[in-house]
């Protein structure tokens, strides 16, 4: 207990001892950051258009099944957290984001000669396990460099730039399938642009965890590191209103196709769709960039969660009157996705404020929370799917609901805030 307190005073000072400067040139830094993290985009986003495709020639009956493509990437995704933190406190941020990249280039070539759906999720699992790292680590990376609003400026910054990447991949996965006729060349280029990100993170990014602030690897130090996170508050509640929010986006991923094929028929459409619904979510994680220093993380990510809700009640009071079409989806769904991109820039800065001298292990603990939550919950929204979109912006509705609850208690009551 003793040894507890004394984790937790130091992770507390730590909250001010970050540098606020990054290691290499800082437009390079963030792109750097923004590529590796941008990589889990590709292995999901770019699965979308071929979903139908890979499920005709592997043999799924049930539609709603291929959804299981993104679920088994993002629950190896989920698991693999809880070890990539640790590791990064014990080995440090780079050799372990290196070997994942190294992993994660592998596992999407076996993805692309599976020959049996259930293969297929394997390889899906365990390309999610490999560059939950990206997640991990990259946040852990982060905060070695920078604290509070600057690190919430920094991911802001990191979330805008691979944004673009959710714009581009289904077009490209599109492209695979339609032009080339083999949904198999969408992870080989996976594997290769995974291979370009490698090379350059080894050449450019230096350690950012100094020698002396390594952790010996037993269970004991990281079960101290996660109780550290479990007695802050703000790290907990965070955490959990991020998954929920999280939820809702993995949800939306795992039905888009579907959302654009059956509800609308327009299947043509779905890259402008996903991409014009992305870039909302790029400005957002802008507007982000240039107000938090400003307004703070507590004003602008409970404003962003209070109009994600008021969006999602309306949509789906659009639905059950009968207006909705596709040209009404995109234009409430868009906005909705940006508030929704804007509070978890802030959730998951808000939940490391204080984690500085465990930040490999809390980003770990906290990011399984996260994904796992998410996943499960968007998986859950995700089969719920009935031809319409009522089943969508109902979980839409509940989780904003439970994250505002979460998140009412977490600051007692205390909301907006500008501190």
């Amino acid at each position: 207990m003793r040894h507890g307190r004394a984790m937790h005073a130091r992770t507390t000072s730590h909250a001010t001892e970050a540098p606020n400067r990054s290691p290499i040139p800082m437009g390079e830094f963030v792109a750097l950051i923004a590529s590796i993290m941008a990589l889990t985009a590709l292995g999901i986003d770019s699965m979308l258009p071929a979903l139908p495709a890979i499920g005709d020639e592997l043999g799924v009956a049930e539609p709603n099944h291929r959804q299981y493509v993104i679920t088994a990437f993002m629950l190896g995704f989920a698991v693999a957290q809880l070890f990539h933190g640790p590791l990064a406190d014990r080995f440090g941020r780079k050799p372990v984001i290196v070997a994942a990249l190294l992993l994660y280039v592998l596992t999407n070539a076996w993805a692309a000669f599976s020959s049996s759906f259930e293969l297929l999720l394997a390889a899906r699992a365990a390309s999610g396990a490999a560059v939950a790292a990206g997640r991990v680590v990259t946040v852990a990376l982060v905060r070695d460099c920078f604290a509070g609003r600057a690190m919430a400026r920094v991911m802001s910054l990191a979330f805008m730039t691979f944004m673009i990447v959710p714009v581009l991949a289904p077009a490209f996965g599109q492209a695979m399938v339609i032009i080339f006729g083999d949904w198999r060349l969408i992870f080989g280029g996976v594997a290769a642009v995974s291979a370009g990100v490698l090379i350059w993170f080894t050449l450019r990014m230096p350690e950012t965890l100094d020698r002396e602030a390594r952790d010996a690897f037993h269970l004991r130090n990281v079960f101290n590191g996660y109780g550290v996170m479990v007695r802050d508050r703000w790290a907990v509640g965070y955490t959990l209103a991020s998954a929920a929010i999280w939820g809702c986006f993995f949800s939306f991923v795992g039905s888009i196709q579907q959302i654009v094929y059956d509800v609308f028929k327009r299947p043509e459409l779905l890259t402008l769709v996903f991409g014009a619904i992305a870039g909302f979510m790029a400005a957002g994680a802008f507007l982000n960039s240039r107000l938090v220093m400003r307004l703070g993380m507590r004003f602008l990510s409970h404003l962003a969660l209070v109009a994600t809700l008021g969006i999602s009640a309306l949509h789906l009071a659009v639905i059950l009157a009968g207006g909705e079409n596709l040209w009404v989806f995109i234009a409430l769904q868009a906005p909705m996705m940006a508030a929704m991109g804007l509070c978890n820039s802030n959730f998951s800065a808000m939940a490391m404020e204080n984690m500085g001298d465990v930040a490999g292990t809390a980003s770990s603990l906290q990011g399984f929370v996260q994904t796992m939550g998410a996943a499960v919950l968007g998986a859950v929204i995700g089969q719920s799917f009935d031809g319409s979109t009522v089943p969508l912006y109902t979980g839409f509705l509940t989780l904003g609901l439970t994250a505002l609850l979460i998140i009412f208690v977490t600051e007692r009551g205390r909301l907006f805030r500008r501190s």
